[in-house]
């Protein structure tokens, strides 16, 4: 009976042990609904800006607002970004990343893909941001083993603890980083669909059964990532800085819906770009960690979002040594480039010339052969003599990013016809260019004045456009969305890849590359000159044609009277 009693004394006390050292999984017992905020691609735009002909948008301070906003209504939040928060603005040629890890910290991040851009600066610069993070950095795909600066501080995948369960995260990078960016030989970027495949194995064997990734690789990779991988909730894109929602130019739903190889459903979404975007998608999982419901939309960063006076003051701390970057001199002019408003916007100019020539220059390595550069985006000449950060930026004031895509030799002919097609008004999108020449008509109707298209073999000669062919194209950001009337550039466009490089640097970089800068005036724009026409008379300047007719006449037999006593005199 002893025996008997201290054998169920013994079991009992094994299973209470067992209860209480039990830890629950991420498994749910009943839905949960997880409100996830996120941003991608700011590329360090801090401080609020207002683009062409736009509201004030954007800026850190009113970002930090709105999150506190929809953290007050008490759901599960979490924040998280897709990549690319370094280059784009000063703050980045000044802080080096510093400066986003100091305001990513402040407002609250929980995690961060590494995107390509993050590698601009080598991996010194990116390891000294992830040490500076309170988040992790991820990326399932990057291999920064034998990179000393980088190893160990890229992790593939997070766990997240909210609301009592988990939410599993892993991040990807785009493969063409180890070209577009300077990572270093040391860095490898592997396949991101079967490093993607390993990380959710690695979740879903720690019990994870909600599964976010982080996304730097544009958004049709993710379509294709979310048909081609079982377990993916939800994907966070960024690096295509891509527009999501029912606004006007958006490049699908918010969220887009895919679905897995298995039938899952998967919800894709971004926030386009610089902050003018927060984000916002409520996503309900059931029990067993499937997509039960969802809604959302980003919400627009504009003047009714209050700046954090906190974060404001912040902000103009760290902006107060950029105003020192502006007076650094990045080369020197032997000639004065000219920016004339009138002139970039009705004929080939050499500052026009020098922009084009430096954003093929940036964009060697991606095989571009023609640029085209708006009028409109050129506000400023240079003396010659010492160059300086501030002269390029009052040149180049908007923070236009380089963007590179493919486009036919037709719709590089449209591209030119939109361009010279309102020049009576001197409109910002006479087109500036490099690569091609062209000749132009005004007095044509609009859209058939371009007469002809030469495009710059290798060996400097010129060969005329072929209409069906495909050519790598260069332009500001501004104009591959269509700005200006370039819808050809946004709705045709092959492989768009806005880099995030910003044409300002890229021209001083250029400068300062090819120092003492000379660009002359070299015959790649061509106007046909309209025919000379007599001069009027009569008080009013009209004639009246039988009366001018009559005129032309009698001065005509005039002439030829002189010609004749002429002649007869040098006969005799």
């Amino acid at each position: 009976m002893f025996r008997f009693k201290k054998k169920l004394f013994l079991s009992t006390l094994m299973l209470i042990t067992l209860m209480l050292s039990f830890t629950p999984t991420a498994w749910a017992d009943g839905p949960i609904t997880v409100t996830i905020l996120h941003t991608n691609d700011t590329h360090a735009h801090l401080e609020s800006f207002e683009p062409w002909g736009q509201p004030v948008q954007g800026g850190i301070a009113r970002r930090y607002t709105a999150i506190q906003q929809v953290k007050a209504e008490g759901g599960n939040v979490i924040l998280v970004d897709a990549g690319d928060a370094f280059q784009g603005t000063l703050f980045f040629n000044q802080w080096q990343g510093e400066e986003e890890a100091y305001f990513m910290n402040a407002l609250g991040y929980q995690a961060m893909a590494v995107g390509n851009h993050e590698f601009d600066s080598g991996p010194a610069a990116l390891a000294n941001f992830i040490q500076q993070a309170n988040f992790p950095v991820l990326s399932a795909n990057v291999d920064t083993s034998a990179e000393p600066e980088l190893a160990d501080l890229i992790k593939a995948t997070a766990i997240l603890e909210i609301g009592g369960e988990q939410i599993g995260l892993f991040g990807l990078t785009t493969e063409d980083a180890a070209f577009i960016s300077s990572p270093g030989d040391n860095v490898v970027f592997n396949d991101a669909i079967t490093s993607a495949q390993a990380a959710v194995a690695e979740l879903e064997g720690q019990g994870i059964n909600k599964i976010i990734a982080l996304t730097h690789q544009g958004y049709s990779a993710d379509l294709a990532l979310a048909a081609a991988v079982d377990g993916i909730d939800v994907i966070v894109c960024g690096h295509s800085h891509t527009l999501l929602g029912s606004m006007e130019g958006a490049a699908g739903a918010y969220p887009t819906v895919a679905t897995s190889p298995n039938g899952g459903t998967v919800l894709i979404v971004s926030a386009y770009e610089w902050g003018k975007y927060l984000g916002r998608l409520d996503v309900t999982f059931d029990a067993d960690g499937k997509v039960e419901s969802y809604e959302g939309a980003p919400i627009f960063i504009d003047e009714s979002i209050a700046e954090d006076e906190a974060i404001a003051a912040d902000v103009a701390t760290y902006a107060a040594p950029i105003e020192d970057l502006k007076a650094t001199i990045v080369g020197q002019a032997t000639v004065d480039l000219d920016g004339t408003r009138e002139l970039v916007r009705s004929q080939e100019t050499n500052m026009g010339n020098l922009i084009c020539d430096a954003m093929l220059w940036k964009t060697a390595v991606e095989g571009t052969q023609i640029c085209i550069q708006n009028g409109g985006g050129i506000r400023a000449s240079i003396s010659p003599g010492d160059v300086t950060m501030g002269q390029v930026l009052e040149v180049l004031p908007f923070g236009n990013q380089i963007a590179t895509f493919g486009l036919t030799g037709a719709d590089v002919w449209a591209a030119l016809e939109n361009g010279v097609s309102e020049f009576e008004e001197q409109a910002g999108r006479f087109p500036q260019v490099g690569g091609l020449k062209y000749t132009f008509d005004p007095g044509q109707e609009a859209g058939s004045r371009i007469v002809s298209v030469e495009v710059k073999n290798a060996d400097g000669s010129y060969a005329p456009i072929d209409l069906g062919a495909v050519y790598k194209l260069v332009s500001n950001d501004f104009m591959r969305g269509g700005g200006d009337g370039y819808d050809m550039f946004a709705d045709n466009a092959i492989n768009a890849y806005d880099s995030g490089a910003v044409l300002a640097d890229a021209v001083a970089e250029y400068i300062g590359a090819n120092s003492p800068v000379s660009p002359a005036v070299e015959g790649r724009i061509t106007q046909v000159e309209a025919p000379a026409e007599l001069p009027e008379t009569g008080g009013e300047g009209t004639q009246e044609p039988a009366a001018g007719l009559v005129i032309m006449l009698g001065v005509t037999l005039i002439a030829f009277g002189v010609y004749a006593r002429r002649r007869e005199h040098k006969v005799i």
